[in-house]
């Protein structure tokens, strides 16, 4: 039996949900990947409350994420590459004996 495998061009992939959970904002992609970034990676959404964060919409077919109320706009293929405007900043756990 022979089998050949197909790769099917699809491109970049868009979202397809948008939601936040405890300043983590995650995309679900057309791909079937979920990717979740801290929103403190970006300079306005660093500034924004949890409420004003839960408002992002997908924008442009699944290609940007928007906050109206904060005129943010944020690429999807950028997350996907890792674009970020601010450092992770990585909380230590102290260990106490």
């Amino acid at each position: 039996m022979k089998f050949m495998a197909v790769k099917e061009d699809i491109g970049e992939p868009a979202a397809i949900r948008v939601w936040v959970e405890k300043r983590t904002v995650f995309i679900e992609l057309t791909d079937g990947r979920i990717i979740g970034f801290p929103a403190d990676r970006f300079k306005l959404l660093s500034q924004a409350t949890e409420n004003q964060l839960q408002e992002v919409t997908l924008r442009l077919n699944g290609f940007a994420l928007r906050w109206e109320n904060l005129d943010e706009d944020i690429t999807v293929p950028g997350i996907v590459v890792g674009n970020f405007q601010l450092p992770y900043i990585v909380k230590e756990k102290i260990k106490t004996s």
